[in-house]
């Protein structure tokens, strides 16, 4: 298959998902194993670029401002691109080996799980900051859309597809997965992207250390600073306490995230 100005052989499905299918892939001119997704453009939205003559698909637009400037590691890269009369066609950057930080956690055997933990959050925050300072809002950020190499513990971020530009006016309508949605939508029907960005932080941090999703007594007791979980350090339970604020203006700002004081803790394995 033709893609831009390669040829790339089309492998096995990698997987699917709302928004389309993602393919292994081989780039022919050199060998490189890729990731191809093939996404409907039926309901797509487009956005109109600098240096773009016809509106491109917003999936595509937003991963390309993600990837702008210096490489960030922890966003996953767009190597080509086309759009065609009823789809459009992503070649990304395909890590190997690789899990969705879902799978690995279900199967992970290590000690020190916190430790661990921490060494993917950190990683998820520095993508999730590097999207807003890029004026990408990532709006999906989740358990399935980051990917870790099991051997070297790298993290990326993927699957743009639910994105939308970072404004400073907000949000009336969501589009992500739910239980990672920011609670001020529900109560007011808008929310902010940054704030918002910094609750889905909060949420995948509670997941991967918890291994459900924070309950209405959970917040209860964090909105009262009181809560607390056996096995977590103190500073792991402040940082989720700083996170998950119902109200946003209680929320850590996104860039003081990665400066917790748990982020802060030499790790030795």
């Amino acid at each position: 298959m033709d893609i831009g100005s390669c040829r790339y052989e089309m492998g096995t499905a990698l997987g699917e998902g709302g928004f389309g299918t993602v393919y292994a892939a081989t780039r022919l001119k050199d060998g490189l194993q890729v990731a191809v997704k093939f996404a409907s453009n039926r309901e797509a939205r487009y956005a109109r670029i600098s240096g773009y003559s016809r509106p491109i698909p917003l999936e595509v637009a937003l991963q390309m401002f993600a990837n702008r400037g210096p490489s960030v590691p922890n966003i996953i890269q767009l190597l080509d691109w086309q759009d065609e009369p009823d789809r459009y066609l992503m070649v990304l950057e395909r890590p190997m080996p690789c899990q969705t930080l879902d799978e690995f956690l279900t199967s992970y055997t290590g000690t020190k799980y916190e430790d661990s933990v921490r060494i993917i959050m950190r990683q998820a925050t520095f993508a999730a900051q590097a999207c807003c300072q890029r004026g990408v809002l990532h709006r999906d950020i989740k358990l399935e859309n980051l990917l870790i190499n099991p051997d070297t513990f790298e993290v990326k971020l993927i699957d743009f597809g639910c994105g939308e530009f970072l404004n400073s006016a907000g949000y009336s309508s969501f589009s992500g997965t739910k239980e990672y949605c920011p609670p001020e939508f529900w109560m007011s029907g808008h929310y902010h992207g940054e704030p918002a960005t910094v609750w889905s932080l909060g949420v995948l941090l509670f997941n991967m250390l918890c291994r459900n999703f924070p309950r209405r007594r959970d917040l209860e007791e964090i909105d009262q600073n009181i809560w607390t979980r056996n096995g977590l350090s103190q500073e792991c339970c402040d940082l989720i306490r700083c996170c998950l604020q119902v109200y946003p203006k209680k929320r850590i700002e996104l860039e003081k995230v990665g400066l917790h004081n748990w982020f802060k803790v030499f790790i030795t394995f």
